[in-house]
């Protein structure tokens, strides 16, 4: 996934509103910008970090500033959840999944479930179909150590429920984790921030649900899934 225009750096003075961040950008302009994410970010938005933006120039937007990178103890980590599906479709694509590797059809934003959208569905003659659930990952409190959630999703504990129910009809349950940081190795399910959360992913396994974690390269150019990572308990 490659950034459609150099992006702009600067200074992250402050996060708030969860959709908003005011920036002094390297030229000096105080700039506010839009937070595509509506998680805690925690841990990534101290006063006084690194920044990337880009910048759109459609006259209709209010803030033309859009955050998509920090920096964080010398790394640089993404923040942008609406990329990982793109991320995830080019892993897939790219067979750096294997067990998702050679189906021929794959669509993204599939109705599902109880009212719900599938983020990507891989079908192909003769498998079973692969409903993909996809999230993204930028928490980290211990070094090479992602881990997800970094707050209660009671959204997240349902998608979980929701593979199980396909796996019971036949098909397959994919729980894919993006992990926007490059200096981790390992994702662990942060049970001690969501509960509810961490119990409703060990009911999804014992449903037969599967659980693939995504290693991204992260770079002010653009960000590329490279390989699987573990999952550990």
């Amino acid at each position: 996934m490659i950034f459609a225009s150099p992006l702009i750096t600067g200074t992250l003075v402050q996060r708030y509103k969860r959709f908003l961040a005011d920036v002094i950008l390297d030229d000096g302009n105080a700039i506010t910008s839009s937070v595509p994410n509506t998680g805690s970010m925690l841990g990534l938005t101290d006063p006084g970090i690194k920044v990337w933006l880009s910048y759109s120039n459609d006259l209709k937007r209010k803030y033309p500033h859009t955050l998509q990178l920090v920096e964080v103890g010398g790394h640089i980590v993404g923040i942008n959840t609406g990329l990982p599906n793109r991320i995830a479709e080019e892993a897939i694509l790219a067979g750096l999944i294997p067990p998702l590797a050679g189906y021929t059809t794959l669509k993204r934003e599939q109705r599902y479930g109880a009212n719900s959208r599938i983020d990507i569905l891989l079908s192909d003659e003769g498998r079973p179909s692969a409903f993909v659930e996809v999230k993204n990952v930028h928490f980290s409190r211990k070094p090479g150590l992602a881990e997800f959630p970094d707050s209660p999703t009671a959204r997240g504990a349902k998608h979980l429920d929701e593979l199980g129910n396909m796996v019971e009809i036949g098909h397959r349950g994919v729980m894919l984790y993006v992990i926007q940081r490059g200096d981790c190795d390992n994702l662990k399910i942060c049970g001690d921030l969501d509960p509810v959360y961490a119990a409703a992913f060990q009911r999804a396994m014992r449903r037969g649900v599967e659980a693939y974690a995504v290693k991204c390269h992260i770079t002010p150019s653009g960000i590329a899934a490279v390989r699987t990572m573990p999952i550990i308990d």
